[in-house]
Order: structure tokens, then C-alpha cells, then sequence
């Protein structure tokens, strides 16, 4: 099997983990520094966010330069060093990459911005007004207001899905795609491990530029951009072409992986590992994040995304990222405890989010102090990202550890108590428990690359089987504050504990039916008769 395929992927912020030099902001010095943490908790690659040359206007997603360190995270020189380092202690190391749109401080948009008659004015997406003034049509920005920013010079708009400082290329042109393969070769020739690519599925857009349709479930309070269907600006027939190019140019080099960010309903995501597995790797899979917290939903979506999986696609599940609450905040430190049991005894590959695994949680950020576009974009709708993107928290000091200068976003208001130092040093801490766990998924085979069953799920109950190599694990999961209702473990009369979210039964026998105690999750070592050594 591939390494992406048994490891355990972890997502740094590369502003947020360590700063090194005093500036207030993270760097590649600093993540360099903190790479023994990483082994010692058990993953094997990292992934980071952007740190290529950028203005920062979206805090590198942004790019100037997709072959330049930005000066903020250090050198070229510097990046090389983190991946040697990486390298040497046996982690992988993923990158960013961002071809959807570039800053436009690029060079390519300067040149095609310049005139109608430009070489690289086909490099964007440039379409004349509509027949009575205004934008060519009603595309939305996520960011808000129209997708199309006009410039006077030429009276043409371009298309931007986001930022208007963040034109989207034209991916139809294939001297695009051309460039962003030597750029994607670069990094590889430099020994990056693979890349997860920004909004994939918004890559190609539609060529006759019709509207978008309403959204009938449209309601009052969520952001403008939802209030019209995309089906016309993402998530195109034509998308899945240019995915394949991408991975055709990850798969001329060994072990690689290629791994698409997907804002989509499983039903469509599956579609983005290719009718013969040749686009991504892995389509991310958010909907962990996105369905309600209730066991008999999470269980039916396991269910369902287990069945759409195409023959030979390997499965993945994210928690937390860097555009999403808080982890810790969505569930609370509880029931945080009960998903980590739930993310790491899945089928696939798991994703962490930097912090998560020490409970970090959602920061609410004072109105001077948000750095965020999209909120300062859309204040009020709750939008902001600034809240899951804080600085680490490394130890109780006055900069947790992280800085010696004020940090460019704020620190939680508990960081002088939660952080890994405390955490380390408590037996019961979440940090410690993920530990447990990555250590028991690297032991036992069921669970980093056995078969699922389903097993029972209630309201508050959910209950899987894993199993390889003769071996089956219970795994068992109770998502409310309330003792759960008694689970026969099917087939098996007794079985082991080989961990609880609790512990307090690690070793304890089971027969018969099984009670969990509130928000508490086990893994059981199912046909045993005594404890597993």
C-alpha cells in the first residue's frame, strides 16, 4: 500500500505554528524546530498552507510568485532545509498549491491586463459587458458582491470567484496548463511529496458563461454568494480533464499523491477519483464537518460514502481545517474526544488540523484586530476564518511559546493552561489520547487498513467493526452526555477493551451487552477472552 494510504496527514497554518525570528508571524525556521513534536505524536506527513510569494491580501492564497518562498517564511534555501529535515525523520511533506487564480501583482495578469491584444490576455478569464451595461452575467463571489471586476482600460470585465485582487485563471488555455505543470514539477524535482490543490472543482468554468439559477433553499442570514446554484461557475463536466493532467504530472513521479479540496456532497465527490482512479488520490471529504452531529447521520453518511466509493478508491475524513470553526468549538472538549476516536478507527486516510489534537479552541477575534477578508467582506454573517487560524499553543508563557513578539492574531484566552507542555504532562489530556490512538492505528492493521462493517447506530449510538489479517475490532461510540442504551457485540460474546476515551477501562472485559458512559468511546478487541497484552 502507498504511504498516503496507511499515515496519518496533518495540516499546518504556516503563520500560526512557530515563529522563529521574532516578526509575530510563523516560518519555515520554526516549523523546522518543531518537526520532533509532529514524530512524537504519531503522523506521518505534513501538509502546509501557502508560503509562496504573495502580497497576503488572502494570506497566501494569493500568489505572485509560484516558485518563490515568500520573505515573511524565510527562503527557498529554508524550504529546502524543512524538507531534508522532514525527509530525515520520516515525514512527508505536502504543499498547497493554488492554480485556480493568482494575485493580481502577478506577472501574468500585468501582462494580460495591459491590452486587449496582450499574449497572455487569454491567460485570464476577460469577457466583454453585458448588452445593457454591467457584469457579463450574475456569478456571485464568495467573498461577496459580483464575480466580475471591470477594468475601465479595455471595458472588459474579469472573472474573479473570490477576491477581485485574485483573478481566475483561464484554465481552457493550454499554455495555463502548461505553466502550472512546470510549476508543479519544480516542487517535485525538490522532493515535496505531493499537493493539495485549492478549490479544485472550480477549475474550468462554464464556456458559454450562462447565469447561475437560483437556490431555492436560499435563506435570509447566509452569505450572498449561497443565495445563487454554481452549477455554471464549478464543478463542470470539463473539470475532470484538467484534474487528469494534474495527476499525470504527480504520477511521473514515484509515490506521490495528489489530493483535491472539494466543497461538495459525497454524491458528486466521488466523481473526483476518476472513472479509472486517474484524478485525485483523494477528493477531500468534508462532510464530517458538515453534517449534524448526531451518531444515526454520521452513520448513515459512512454508510453511504462507503457504498458510492468507486472499486480500488481509497476513502479519507477531515475534521478541522484552516476555514472552519474550531473543532473543540463545534463539538466541545467532550464530544472532541469521542470524534478524535472517530477520525483515527475510520477507513482511510485521516487529516488533523494543527491544534485540534490539544483541544485549541474557536478564538473570538475584536473587531480591530480581524485580518480576515471575507469577514471584513461580509461583516456580521459570522464568517470570519481569523478565530481557527491562532497562533499554536506551545507552552503558559506570555507568547505560548509560539512568539517572543505579539502574534499576528491573538492568542486563546486560555493558552496559559491549554497547550501541549500542560497537555503532555496530563495522562487523561486530549493530546495524550491522540497519541493512544495513533499508536493503536499503527499497531493494528484492522484499523489502518481493514474492512468496515456497520454495526448499530441510534440517535446517540454508533458501533463499527474493523478487520484484517483475522483480527476484529469493535469500535463503539456514544455522542451524548447520557449513558447509551445496551449493544450486543454481534458474533462475539466477549471481547477486550483495548482503549476507552475515558480511561478508566482499558483491559476490561466485555460480555454480553455493552452500556457506554457519557461521551465516551471504546475500542474493543472483539473474540478475546481476556485482555490483550
Amino acid at each position: 500500500m502507498h504511504w498516503w494510504q496507511t499515515g496519518i496527514l496533518y495540516q499546518v497554518y504556516p503563520r500560526s505554528f512557530q515563529d522563529s525570528n521574532g516578526d509575530g508571524v510563523g516560518d519555515l525556521r520554526g516549523i523546522i524546530a518543531r518537526l520532533p513534536y509532529l514524530v512524537e505524536l504519531g503522523v506521518d506527513a505534513i501538509w502546509l498552507s501557502p508560503v509562496f510569494t504573495s502580497p497576503m491580501t488572502d494570506f497566501g492564497y494569493d500568489i505572485t510568485d509560484y516558485t518563490g518562498i515568500d520573505p515573511l517564511f524565510g527562503t527557498l534555501a529554508d524550504f529546502d532545509a524543512l524538507v531534508a529535515r522532514a525527509h530525515a525523520l520520516g515525514l512527508k511533506l505536502l504543499l498547497d498549491f493554488v492554480p485556480n487564480h493568482t494575485s493580481d501583482q502577478h506577472p501574468w495578469f500585468a501582462e494580460s491586463s495591459a491590452s486587449r491584444e496582450s499574449d497572455k490576455r487569454d491567460w485570464y478569464i476577460w469577457r466583454d459587458p453585458a448588452p445593457g451595461g454591467g457584469p457579463p452575467n450574475n456569478w456571485l463571489s464568495e467573498f461577496g458582491g459580483s464575480a466580475w471586476a471591470y477594468d475601465p482600460a479595455s471595458d472588459q470585465y474579469y472573472y474573479h470567484a473570490f477576491l477581485a485582487s485574485q483573478p481566475d485563471l483561464n484554465w481552457r488555455n493550454p499554455l495555463v496548463r502548461a505553466a502550472m505543470h512546470e510549476i508543479m514539477r519544480f516542487w517535485l524535482n525538490r522532493g515535496v511529496d505531493g499537493f493539495r490543490v485549492d478549490v479544485i472543482w472550480h477549475l474550468i468554468k462554464d464556456e458559454a458563461f450562462r447565469d447561475n439559477p437560483p437556490n431555492p433553499d436560499y435563506r435570509a442570514g447566509e452569505p450572498p454568494y449561497r443565495s445563487l446554484l454554481p452549477v455554471y461557475s464549478a464543478d463542470r463536466p470539463e473539470v475532470h480533464e484538467v484534474i487528469r493532467g494534474l495527476r499525470a504530472v504527480v504520477d511521473e513521479y514515484a509515490d506521490r499523491v495528489l489530493i483535491g479540496e472539494i466543497y461538495l456532497p459525497v454524491e458528486k465527490l466521488i466523481a473526483y477519483y476518476g472513472a479509472d482512479l486517474s484524478e485525485a488520490h483523494l477528493p477531500f471529504n468534508f462532510s464530517l464537518i458538515e453534517t449534524p452531529w448526531r451518531a444515526d447521520m454520521i452513520g448513515c453518511l459512512i454508510d453511504r460514502y462507503e457504498k458510492l466509493l468507486p472499486p480500488g478508491a481509497w476513502p479519507n475524513w477531515v475534521l478541522g481545517n484552516h476555514d472552519r470553526p474550531r473543532l473543540a468549538s463545534r463539538l466541545g472538549l467532550e464530544q472532541a474526544r469521542v470524534a478524535a476516536m472517530l477520525l483515527l478507527t475510520l477507513p482511510g486516510t485521516p487529516i488533523l488540523y494543527y491544534g485540534d489534537e490539544i483541544g485549541m479552541s474557536q478564538v473570538s477575534i475584536p473587531p480591530g484586530q480581524v485580518r480576515d477578508p471575507w469577514e471584513k467582506n461580509l461583516p456580521g454573517l459570522g464568517l470570519g476564518r481569523d478565530g481557527c487560524r491562532t497562533p499554536m499553543q506551545w507552552d503558559g508563557s506570555a507568547g505560548a511559546g509560539f512568539s517572543i513578539a505579539e502574534p499576528w492574531l491573538p492568542l486563546a484566552a486560555d493558552s496559559a493552561i491549554s497547550n501541549v507542555e500542560s497537555a503532555r504532562a496530563d495522562p487523561a489530556s486530549l493530546l495524550n489520547l491522540y497519541r493512544r490512538l495513533i499508536g493503536l492505528r499503527r499497531a493494528r492493521p484492522a484499523l489502518s487498513r481493514g474492512a468496515y462493517r456497520p454495526l448499530a447506530h441510534t440517535q446517540s449510538l454508533l458501533a463499527f467493526e474493523r478487520a484484517a489479517d483475522g483480527e476484529r475490532l469493535g469500535v463503539a461510540l456514544n455522542f451524548s452526555a447520557e449513558a447509551s442504551d445496551s449493544l450486543i457485540l454481534p458474533e462475539a460474546c466477549a471481547g477486550a477493551v483495548l482503549l476507552s476515551t475515558t480511561h478508566e477501562r482499558s483491559g476490561e472485559v466485555i460480555a454480553g451487552p455493552l452500556t457506554l458512559r457519557p461521551h465516551e468511546g471504546l475500542i474493543i478487541l472483539l473474540d478475546s477472552k481476556a485482555p490483550a497484552p
